[in-house]
């Protein structure tokens, strides 16, 4: 399945439970991960999208741990198990 049909479902998804997958982009910064995704009760997370089997590139894997050292949480999904397991966390 290609990265882009994985990310439709899961905005798909993040939808169902009332939330919002936002596509994020940062033209200052590369590396940052595709989505943000907002759940209720100001719960959140940063998903970068990956085709199955696909890797992190050196500034996705920094930009990744930045994030991480700030307390905020960061996917990487390369499948619709993947998907599944995400959002079970935030329902």
């Amino acid at each position: 399945m290609r990265e882009s049909a994985l990310e439709r479902k899961l905005k798909t998804a993040v939808e169902s439970l009332g939330g919002e997958c936002i596509k994020f982009t940062s033209p200052g910064r590369r590396g940052v991960p595709d989505r943000l995704c907002l759940f209720k009760n100001s719960r959140m997370a940063f998903v970068e999208m990956k085709a199955p089997g696909g890797k992190l590139h050196p500034l996705q894997e920094k930009c990744k741990r930045d994030f991480e050292k700030l307390g905020f949480q960061v996917w990487v999904i390369d499948s619709e198990a993947g998907i599944r397991d995400f959002v079970e966390g935030f329902r």
